[in-house]
Protein backbone atom coordinates (compact mmCIF):
# COMPACT_ATOMS: atom_id res chain seq x y z
CA UNK A 1 0.00 0.00 0.00
CA UNK A 2 1.06 3.42 -1.01
CA UNK A 3 -0.76 6.51 -1.19
CA UNK A 4 -3.67 4.95 -0.23
CA UNK A 5 -4.00 2.57 -3.13
CA UNK A 6 -3.50 -1.06 -3.76
CA UNK A 7 -1.65 -1.30 -6.75
CA UNK A 8 -0.03 -4.82 -6.28
CA UNK A 9 -1.70 -6.08 -9.59
CA UNK A 10 -2.24 -3.19 -11.74
CA UNK A 11 -0.68 -3.10 -15.63
CA UNK A 12 2.85 -2.61 -16.11
CA UNK A 13 2.99 1.20 -16.10
CA UNK A 14 1.47 1.64 -12.92
CA UNK A 15 3.71 -0.49 -11.26
CA UNK A 16 6.43 2.02 -13.01
CA UNK A 17 4.64 4.85 -11.46
CA UNK A 18 4.23 3.27 -8.55
CA UNK A 19 7.98 2.46 -8.05
CA UNK A 20 8.60 6.29 -8.89
CA UNK A 21 6.57 7.82 -6.01
CA UNK A 22 8.00 5.35 -3.61
CA UNK A 23 11.09 6.17 -4.62
CA UNK A 24 10.86 10.05 -4.71
CA UNK A 25 8.38 9.99 -1.53
CA UNK A 26 5.97 11.38 -3.86
CA UNK A 27 2.05 11.45 -3.10
CA UNK A 28 -0.34 10.95 -5.88
CA UNK A 29 -1.21 14.72 -5.53
CA UNK A 30 2.19 15.92 -5.55
CA UNK A 31 2.90 14.01 -8.92
CA UNK A 32 -0.50 15.39 -10.46
CA UNK A 33 0.68 18.61 -9.44
CA UNK A 34 3.93 18.16 -10.58
CA UNK A 35 2.87 16.57 -14.44
CA UNK A 36 -0.10 18.65 -14.84
CA UNK A 37 -2.28 15.65 -14.99
CA UNK A 38 -5.16 16.07 -13.08
CA UNK A 39 -5.07 13.90 -9.56
CA UNK A 40 -9.20 12.49 -10.58
CA UNK A 41 -7.69 11.06 -13.85
CA UNK A 42 -4.57 9.59 -12.14
CA UNK A 43 -7.55 7.96 -9.59
CA UNK A 44 -9.57 6.63 -12.12
CA UNK A 45 -6.41 5.30 -14.05
CA UNK A 46 -5.56 3.11 -10.88
CA UNK A 47 -8.50 2.21 -9.18
CA UNK A 48 -10.78 1.85 -12.24
CA UNK A 49 -8.15 1.12 -15.17
CA UNK A 50 -9.73 4.06 -17.18
CA UNK A 51 -6.41 4.79 -19.51
CA UNK A 52 -5.51 8.09 -19.70
CA UNK A 53 -4.99 9.70 -23.26
CA UNK A 54 -1.68 9.81 -24.60
CA UNK A 55 -1.41 13.54 -24.41
CA UNK A 56 -1.64 12.89 -20.73
CA UNK A 57 0.75 9.67 -20.71
CA UNK A 58 3.54 11.96 -22.50
CA UNK A 59 3.21 14.23 -19.56
CA UNK A 60 3.61 11.32 -17.22
CA UNK A 61 6.54 10.46 -18.85
CA UNK A 62 7.99 14.01 -18.58
CA UNK A 63 7.81 13.79 -15.39
CA UNK A 64 9.52 10.66 -14.47
CA UNK A 65 11.99 11.56 -15.93
CA UNK A 66 11.68 9.53 -19.15
CA UNK A 67 12.25 9.93 -22.70
CA UNK A 68 9.17 10.90 -24.75
CA UNK A 69 7.28 7.57 -25.79
CA UNK A 70 9.43 5.80 -23.42
CA UNK A 71 5.60 3.63 -22.39
CA UNK A 72 4.07 3.40 -25.76
CA UNK A 73 4.71 -0.56 -26.64
CA UNK A 74 3.51 -1.21 -22.93
CA UNK A 75 0.09 1.35 -23.08
CA UNK A 76 -0.31 -1.03 -27.01
CA UNK A 77 -0.41 -3.82 -24.74
CA UNK A 78 -2.11 -2.86 -21.62
CA UNK A 79 -4.58 -1.03 -23.60
CA UNK A 80 -5.48 -1.74 -27.03
CA UNK A 81 -3.93 -5.51 -27.40
CA UNK A 82 -5.98 -6.75 -24.43
CA UNK A 83 -9.07 -4.22 -24.53
CA UNK A 84 -11.02 -3.45 -27.50
CA UNK A 85 -9.33 -1.10 -29.66
CA UNK A 86 -10.63 2.58 -29.21
CA UNK A 87 -10.33 4.48 -32.17
CA UNK A 88 -10.54 8.00 -29.51
CA UNK A 89 -7.06 6.19 -27.99
CA UNK A 90 -5.44 4.73 -31.29
CA UNK A 91 -5.26 7.63 -33.64
CA UNK A 92 -3.12 10.25 -31.15
CA UNK A 93 -1.18 7.10 -30.37
CA UNK A 94 -0.06 6.54 -33.98
CA UNK A 95 0.36 10.38 -34.91
CA UNK A 96 2.71 10.62 -32.00
CA UNK A 97 4.55 7.52 -32.85
CA UNK A 98 5.13 9.27 -36.31
CA UNK A 99 6.39 11.88 -34.66
CA UNK A 100 9.13 10.42 -32.62
CA UNK A 101 9.56 7.66 -36.08
CA UNK A 102 8.62 4.48 -33.28
CA UNK A 103 7.61 2.39 -36.20
CA UNK A 104 7.89 -0.71 -34.52
CA UNK A 105 4.99 0.93 -32.56
CA UNK A 106 3.17 1.89 -35.28
CA UNK A 107 2.96 -1.86 -36.84
CA UNK A 108 2.04 -3.90 -33.24
CA UNK A 109 -1.32 -1.09 -33.58
CA UNK A 110 -1.77 -1.74 -37.07
CA UNK A 111 -1.24 -5.43 -37.01
CA UNK A 112 -3.67 -5.50 -34.35
CA UNK A 113 -6.54 -3.37 -35.42
CA UNK A 114 -7.09 -4.57 -38.92
CA UNK A 115 -8.03 -8.27 -38.05
CA UNK A 116 -11.51 -6.35 -37.73
CA UNK A 117 -11.57 -4.81 -41.14
CA UNK A 118 -14.39 -1.91 -39.63
CA UNK A 119 -11.01 -0.03 -38.39
CA UNK A 120 -10.44 -0.08 -42.12
CA UNK A 121 -11.55 3.63 -43.14
CA UNK A 122 -10.20 4.80 -40.37
CA UNK A 123 -6.98 3.87 -40.74
CA UNK A 124 -7.43 4.89 -44.05
CA UNK A 125 -7.99 8.53 -43.22
CA UNK A 126 -5.63 8.60 -40.84
CA UNK A 127 -2.99 7.24 -43.27
CA UNK A 128 -3.92 10.13 -45.55
CA UNK A 129 -3.53 12.82 -43.29
CA UNK A 130 0.70 11.37 -42.46
CA UNK A 131 0.87 11.29 -46.24
CA UNK A 132 -0.32 14.56 -46.35
CA UNK A 133 2.32 15.73 -43.69
CA UNK A 134 5.08 14.33 -45.30
CA UNK A 135 5.55 11.15 -42.77
CA UNK A 136 5.92 8.79 -45.28
CA UNK A 137 7.40 6.16 -43.19
CA UNK A 138 4.77 5.65 -40.76
CA UNK A 139 1.67 6.10 -43.65
CA UNK A 140 3.63 3.76 -45.29
CA UNK A 141 3.38 1.09 -42.56
CA UNK A 142 -0.90 2.34 -42.44
CA UNK A 143 -1.05 1.45 -46.23
CA UNK A 144 0.50 -1.16 -45.77
CA UNK A 145 -1.88 -3.10 -43.34
CA UNK A 146 -5.14 -1.77 -45.11
CA UNK A 147 -4.20 -3.43 -48.46
CA UNK A 148 -3.00 -6.60 -46.59
CA UNK A 149 -6.44 -7.01 -44.80
CA UNK A 150 -8.12 -5.60 -47.86
CA UNK A 151 -6.21 -7.71 -50.70
CA UNK A 152 -9.59 -9.62 -51.77
CA UNK A 153 -11.23 -6.60 -52.31
CA UNK A 154 -11.69 -4.66 -55.60
CA UNK A 155 -12.36 -1.47 -53.35
CA UNK A 156 -11.22 2.49 -54.54
CA UNK A 157 -9.51 2.31 -51.25
CA UNK A 158 -6.81 -0.58 -51.69
CA UNK A 159 -6.06 0.87 -55.42
CA UNK A 160 -5.42 4.12 -53.54
CA UNK A 161 -3.41 1.97 -50.83
CA UNK A 162 -1.34 0.83 -53.46
CA UNK A 163 -0.78 3.85 -55.69
CA UNK A 164 0.80 5.66 -52.13
CA UNK A 165 2.64 2.72 -51.59
CA UNK A 166 4.25 2.93 -55.10
CA UNK A 167 4.91 6.78 -54.46
CA UNK A 168 6.37 5.87 -51.19
CA UNK A 169 9.18 3.10 -52.29
CA UNK A 170 9.78 4.76 -55.91
CA UNK A 171 13.54 5.50 -54.84
CA UNK A 172 16.98 5.58 -56.63
CA UNK A 173 17.35 1.62 -56.79
CA UNK A 174 15.97 0.94 -60.50
CA UNK A 175 15.56 -2.60 -59.51
CA UNK A 176 12.95 -1.95 -56.65
CA UNK A 177 11.37 0.91 -58.89
CA UNK A 178 10.79 -1.73 -61.70
CA UNK A 179 8.73 -3.90 -58.96
CA UNK A 180 7.03 -1.24 -57.43
CA UNK A 181 5.44 -0.18 -60.57
CA UNK A 182 5.22 -3.61 -61.65
CA UNK A 183 2.76 -4.01 -57.98
CA UNK A 184 0.68 -1.38 -58.62
CA UNK A 185 -0.37 -1.45 -62.08
CA UNK A 186 -2.80 -3.75 -61.93
CA UNK A 187 -4.47 -1.14 -59.78
CA UNK A 188 -4.93 1.82 -61.79
CA UNK A 189 -7.81 0.65 -63.26
CA UNK A 190 -9.50 0.80 -60.31
CA UNK A 191 -8.68 4.41 -58.98
CA UNK A 192 -11.17 7.25 -59.71
CA UNK A 193 -10.71 7.89 -63.46
CA UNK A 194 -9.39 11.20 -62.71
CA UNK A 195 -7.22 10.15 -59.98
CA UNK A 196 -5.67 7.32 -62.67
CA UNK A 197 -4.27 10.78 -64.52
CA UNK A 198 -1.90 11.04 -62.04
CA UNK A 199 -1.34 7.56 -61.65
CA UNK A 200 -0.63 6.84 -65.06
CA UNK A 201 1.96 9.53 -65.59
CA UNK A 202 3.73 8.46 -62.58
CA UNK A 203 4.23 5.09 -63.75
CA UNK A 204 5.21 6.47 -67.01
CA UNK A 205 7.94 8.35 -65.88
CA UNK A 206 9.48 5.56 -63.88
CA UNK A 207 9.15 3.63 -67.18
CA UNK A 208 10.40 6.40 -68.79
CA UNK A 209 13.64 6.52 -66.23
CA UNK A 210 14.12 2.40 -66.15
CA UNK A 211 14.02 2.88 -70.32
CA UNK A 212 11.10 0.58 -70.48
CA UNK A 213 10.01 1.50 -73.79
CA UNK A 214 7.01 -1.04 -74.68
CA UNK A 215 5.73 -0.28 -71.31
CA UNK A 216 6.16 3.36 -71.26
CA UNK A 217 4.72 3.40 -74.83
CA UNK A 218 1.34 1.46 -73.61
CA UNK A 219 1.09 3.72 -70.69
CA UNK A 220 1.36 6.91 -72.06
CA UNK A 221 -0.81 5.79 -75.12
CA UNK A 222 -3.55 4.50 -72.35
CA UNK A 223 -3.02 8.02 -70.19
CA UNK A 224 -3.76 9.72 -73.50
CA UNK A 225 -7.43 7.78 -74.24
CA UNK A 226 -8.33 8.40 -70.88
CA UNK A 227 -7.37 12.42 -71.01
CA UNK A 228 -9.29 12.70 -74.26
CA UNK A 229 -12.34 10.99 -72.82
CA UNK A 230 -12.22 13.67 -69.25
CA UNK A 231 -11.56 16.65 -70.97
CA UNK A 232 -14.42 15.99 -73.30
CA UNK A 233 -16.36 15.61 -70.73
CA UNK A 234 -15.06 18.37 -68.78
CA UNK A 235 -16.80 20.64 -71.43
CA UNK A 236 -20.10 18.64 -71.10
CA UNK A 237 -20.51 18.90 -67.21
CA UNK A 238 -21.78 22.07 -65.56
CA UNK A 239 -18.58 24.58 -64.24
CA UNK A 240 -19.03 23.71 -60.61
CA UNK A 241 -19.18 19.84 -61.28
CA UNK A 242 -16.02 19.54 -62.91
CA UNK A 243 -13.87 22.28 -60.72
CA UNK A 244 -14.43 19.88 -57.67
CA UNK A 245 -13.01 16.86 -59.64
CA UNK A 246 -9.97 19.24 -61.36
CA UNK A 247 -8.94 20.29 -58.15
CA UNK A 248 -7.47 16.17 -57.87
CA UNK A 249 -5.28 16.69 -60.69
CA UNK A 250 -1.36 17.82 -60.30
CA UNK A 251 -1.88 19.70 -63.96
CA UNK A 252 -4.31 21.05 -66.14
CA UNK A 253 -6.21 18.33 -68.14
CA UNK A 254 -5.49 18.97 -71.24
CA UNK A 255 -1.53 18.45 -70.55
CA UNK A 256 -2.23 14.36 -69.68
CA UNK A 257 -2.83 14.58 -73.66
CA UNK A 258 -0.23 16.78 -75.00
CA UNK A 259 2.49 14.99 -72.29
CA UNK A 260 0.96 11.50 -73.41
CA UNK A 261 2.33 12.78 -77.22
CA UNK A 262 5.84 13.76 -75.58
CA UNK A 263 6.25 10.57 -74.02
CA UNK A 264 5.47 8.61 -77.19
CA UNK A 265 8.39 10.83 -78.78
CA UNK A 266 10.76 10.02 -76.89
CA UNK A 267 10.30 6.10 -77.28
CA UNK A 268 10.07 6.82 -80.64
CA UNK A 269 13.27 8.49 -79.85
CA UNK A 270 15.09 5.47 -78.07
CA UNK A 271 13.97 3.34 -80.60
CA UNK A 272 16.04 5.50 -83.61
CA UNK A 273 12.73 6.51 -85.67
CA UNK A 274 12.94 10.23 -85.69
CA UNK A 275 10.61 10.98 -88.30
CA UNK A 276 7.56 9.21 -85.98
CA UNK A 277 9.05 10.84 -83.06
CA UNK A 278 8.81 14.32 -85.36
CA UNK A 279 5.35 13.84 -85.90
CA UNK A 280 4.02 13.49 -82.14
CA UNK A 281 6.25 16.25 -81.18
CA UNK A 282 4.07 18.35 -83.90
CA UNK A 283 1.12 16.87 -81.96
CA UNK A 284 1.91 18.59 -78.68
CA UNK A 285 3.69 21.68 -80.54
CA UNK A 286 -0.30 22.47 -82.34
CA UNK A 287 -2.02 23.68 -79.47
CA UNK A 288 -4.98 25.66 -80.78
CA UNK A 289 -7.40 23.05 -79.65
CA UNK A 290 -6.97 23.78 -76.24
CA UNK A 291 -9.83 25.93 -75.07
CA UNK A 292 -8.99 27.08 -71.70
CA UNK A 293 -7.17 30.73 -71.65
CA UNK A 294 -6.26 30.66 -67.98
CA UNK A 295 -2.73 31.94 -67.04
CA UNK A 296 -2.14 28.70 -65.39
CA UNK A 297 -3.03 26.84 -69.33
CA UNK A 298 -0.97 29.31 -70.97
CA UNK A 299 2.11 28.53 -68.96
CA UNK A 300 1.61 25.11 -69.88
CA UNK A 301 1.20 25.35 -73.61
CA UNK A 302 4.49 27.59 -73.77
CA UNK A 303 6.00 24.99 -72.06
CA UNK A 304 4.87 22.21 -74.83
CA UNK A 305 5.37 24.73 -77.72
CA UNK A 306 9.06 25.35 -75.75
CA UNK A 307 10.10 21.77 -75.60
CA UNK A 308 8.69 21.14 -78.95
CA UNK A 309 10.82 23.75 -80.53
CA UNK A 310 14.17 22.17 -79.10
CA UNK A 311 13.09 18.55 -79.63
CA UNK A 312 12.84 19.20 -82.98
CA UNK A 313 15.90 19.80 -83.05
CA UNK A 314 16.61 17.07 -81.27
CA UNK A 315 15.21 14.59 -83.44
CA UNK A 316 17.15 16.73 -86.85
CA UNK A 317 20.11 16.34 -84.83
CA UNK A 318 20.14 12.72 -83.50
CA UNK A 319 19.14 11.29 -87.04
CA UNK A 320 22.30 12.50 -88.68
CA UNK A 321 21.35 16.64 -89.67
CA UNK A 322 24.58 17.82 -87.47
CA UNK A 323 23.75 21.67 -89.06
CA UNK A 324 21.29 22.11 -86.57
CA UNK A 325 23.26 21.78 -83.76
CA UNK A 326 24.58 25.37 -83.69
CA UNK A 327 20.73 26.32 -83.54
CA UNK A 328 20.44 23.74 -80.81
CA UNK A 329 22.85 25.18 -78.15
CA UNK A 330 21.57 28.41 -78.51
CA UNK A 331 18.22 27.51 -77.79
CA UNK A 332 19.96 25.29 -74.72
CA UNK A 333 21.22 28.64 -73.57
CA UNK A 334 18.22 30.06 -73.74
CA UNK A 335 16.89 27.75 -71.27
CA UNK A 336 15.74 29.36 -67.96
CA UNK A 337 18.13 29.26 -65.10
CA UNK A 338 14.83 27.70 -63.23
CA UNK A 339 15.59 25.18 -65.76
CA UNK A 340 18.63 23.55 -64.88
CA UNK A 341 16.89 19.87 -64.87
CA UNK A 342 15.83 20.78 -68.78
CA UNK A 343 19.27 21.95 -69.44
CA UNK A 344 20.98 18.47 -68.12
CA UNK A 345 18.27 16.71 -70.71
CA UNK A 346 19.46 19.07 -73.52
CA UNK A 347 23.14 18.84 -73.16
CA UNK A 348 22.25 14.75 -73.32
CA UNK A 349 21.34 15.02 -76.46
CA UNK A 350 24.41 16.88 -77.82
CA UNK A 351 26.40 14.15 -75.68
CA UNK A 352 25.07 11.62 -77.68
CA UNK A 353 25.02 13.04 -81.01
CA UNK A 354 29.04 13.97 -80.54
CA UNK A 355 29.76 10.67 -79.71
CA UNK A 356 27.69 9.39 -82.74
CA UNK A 357 28.95 11.48 -85.55
CA UNK A 358 32.40 12.21 -83.89
CA UNK A 359 31.68 15.80 -84.05
CA UNK A 360 33.83 18.02 -81.77
CA UNK A 361 31.92 20.26 -79.28
CA UNK A 362 34.85 21.40 -77.02
CA UNK A 363 33.18 24.71 -77.19
CA UNK A 364 29.58 23.68 -76.21
CA UNK A 365 31.42 22.20 -73.09
CA UNK A 366 33.58 25.12 -72.37
CA UNK A 367 30.07 27.42 -72.67
CA UNK A 368 27.97 25.29 -70.30
CA UNK A 369 31.49 24.40 -67.46
CA UNK A 370 29.56 26.08 -65.04
CA UNK A 371 26.43 24.21 -65.38
CA UNK A 372 28.00 20.50 -66.22
CA UNK A 373 29.59 21.01 -62.88
CA UNK A 374 26.57 22.12 -60.95
CA UNK A 375 24.44 19.23 -62.02
CA UNK A 376 24.83 16.83 -59.08
CA UNK A 377 24.13 19.78 -56.77
CA UNK A 378 20.42 20.18 -57.56
CA UNK A 379 17.44 20.46 -55.73
CA UNK A 380 15.66 17.43 -54.64
CA UNK A 381 11.55 16.96 -55.84
CA UNK A 382 8.64 15.03 -55.23
CA UNK A 383 7.46 15.47 -58.80
CA UNK A 384 8.30 11.50 -60.00
CA UNK A 385 9.84 12.74 -63.38
CA UNK A 386 12.61 15.13 -61.67
CA UNK A 387 12.80 12.56 -58.65
CA UNK A 388 13.15 9.04 -61.48
CA UNK A 389 14.07 10.68 -64.56
CA UNK A 390 16.77 13.02 -64.00
CA UNK A 391 19.01 10.95 -61.84
CA UNK A 392 18.74 8.67 -64.55
CA UNK A 393 19.99 11.26 -66.99
CA UNK A 394 22.81 12.14 -64.39
CA UNK A 395 24.41 8.75 -64.99
CA UNK A 396 23.76 8.65 -68.26
CA UNK A 397 25.63 11.94 -69.22
CA UNK A 398 28.51 11.58 -66.98
CA UNK A 399 28.97 7.94 -69.16
CA UNK A 400 28.85 10.07 -72.49
CA UNK A 401 31.14 12.58 -71.46
CA UNK A 402 33.50 10.03 -70.55
CA UNK A 403 33.55 8.30 -73.42
CA UNK A 404 33.80 11.70 -75.35
CA UNK A 405 36.76 13.04 -73.35
CA UNK A 406 38.11 9.59 -73.12
CA UNK A 407 38.11 9.10 -77.01
CA UNK A 408 40.03 12.22 -77.76
CA UNK A 409 43.00 11.67 -75.12
CA UNK A 410 41.30 14.04 -72.34
CA UNK A 411 42.12 11.45 -70.13
CA UNK A 412 41.97 13.08 -67.07
CA UNK A 413 38.67 14.82 -67.80
CA UNK A 414 37.86 11.36 -69.40
CA UNK A 415 38.11 9.14 -65.97
CA UNK A 416 37.07 11.93 -63.52
CA UNK A 417 33.18 11.49 -65.16
CA UNK A 418 33.92 7.67 -65.43
CA UNK A 419 33.96 7.55 -61.54
CA UNK A 420 31.44 9.96 -61.25
CA UNK A 421 28.89 7.95 -63.76
CA UNK A 422 29.65 4.53 -61.77
CA UNK A 423 29.26 6.06 -58.26
CA UNK A 424 26.01 7.23 -59.94
CA UNK A 425 25.30 4.08 -61.69
CA UNK A 426 26.30 2.07 -58.63
CA UNK A 427 23.12 4.32 -56.15
CA UNK A 428 20.81 3.65 -59.05
CA UNK A 429 21.24 -0.17 -59.38
CA UNK A 430 21.75 0.06 -62.51
CA UNK A 431 23.45 -3.00 -64.10
CA UNK A 432 23.65 -1.70 -67.73
CA UNK A 433 25.18 1.70 -67.02
CA UNK A 434 27.49 -0.33 -64.58
CA UNK A 435 28.47 -2.46 -66.90
CA UNK A 436 29.24 -0.07 -69.46
CA UNK A 437 31.56 1.94 -67.24
CA UNK A 438 34.04 -0.96 -66.28
CA UNK A 439 34.15 -1.74 -70.16
CA UNK A 440 35.15 2.01 -71.13
CA UNK A 441 37.44 2.11 -68.10
CA UNK A 442 39.02 -1.51 -69.24
CA UNK A 443 39.61 -0.14 -72.95
CA UNK A 444 41.33 2.71 -71.80
CA UNK A 445 42.90 1.53 -68.12
CA UNK A 446 46.47 1.62 -69.94
CA UNK A 447 46.16 5.48 -69.99
CA UNK A 448 45.20 6.03 -66.30
CA UNK A 449 47.16 7.30 -63.63
CA UNK A 450 48.00 5.12 -60.29
CA UNK A 451 45.88 6.99 -57.87
CA UNK A 452 42.93 6.91 -60.47
CA UNK A 453 43.23 2.85 -61.06
CA UNK A 454 42.98 3.51 -57.15
CA UNK A 455 39.90 4.93 -56.67
CA UNK A 456 38.59 2.97 -59.56
CA UNK A 457 39.30 -0.33 -58.13
CA UNK A 458 38.14 0.91 -54.22
CA UNK A 459 35.00 1.67 -55.66
CA UNK A 460 34.68 -1.88 -57.50
CA UNK A 461 35.70 -3.35 -53.98
CA UNK A 462 32.77 -1.08 -52.22
CA UNK A 463 30.06 -2.51 -54.72
CA UNK A 464 31.18 -5.78 -54.09
CA UNK A 465 31.11 -5.69 -50.33
CA UNK A 466 27.71 -3.70 -50.67
CA UNK A 467 26.38 -6.27 -52.78
CA UNK A 468 28.05 -9.09 -50.55
CA UNK A 469 25.57 -7.49 -47.33
CA UNK A 470 22.29 -7.05 -49.41
CA UNK A 471 22.30 -10.47 -50.60
CA UNK A 472 23.55 -12.07 -47.14
CA UNK A 473 26.53 -13.59 -48.31
CA UNK A 474 29.14 -12.34 -45.76
CA UNK A 475 30.82 -15.66 -45.22
CA UNK A 476 31.88 -15.32 -49.16
CA UNK A 477 34.64 -12.75 -48.06
CA UNK A 478 38.16 -13.22 -47.49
Amino acid sequence: MKGGYDLGHTPTILTKLEDYLGENNLTLAQFAEHSGVHQRTLNNWIAKHRPVAIHQLDRITWAMGLPEGFFYELYIDNYIIERSPDWRRIEPLLFRCAELDKLDAIQLVVGHIMDNLLYSPKLFDAAEKLFAQGQHNAALLLYEGIAEGEKYQHSERLAICQYRLFTIQVGNNQIRNLKAATRFEPFVERLNEIDQLDALKDLANVYRSLREWDKLDTTARKMRAKAEIQYSLKHQQKKREWEESEKRLSRPMFVYITYADLLCASVCEAQGDYQQALQFTNAYADLDWVIETDQKTQHWVNLFKHWAEGNTYVNKLLSGDTNVLPHYVEYIASTSITSENEKLSKLLNVMIAANRYAIDINDVLSRFEVEINSFALLSQSTDMYTQQVMPDYFAWFGYELAYYYLRRGMFNDGFKHLIYALVKAHILNNETYFINCTGLFAHFQAHALPETREEYFKLLEKVWLDNVEKNDSAGHRS
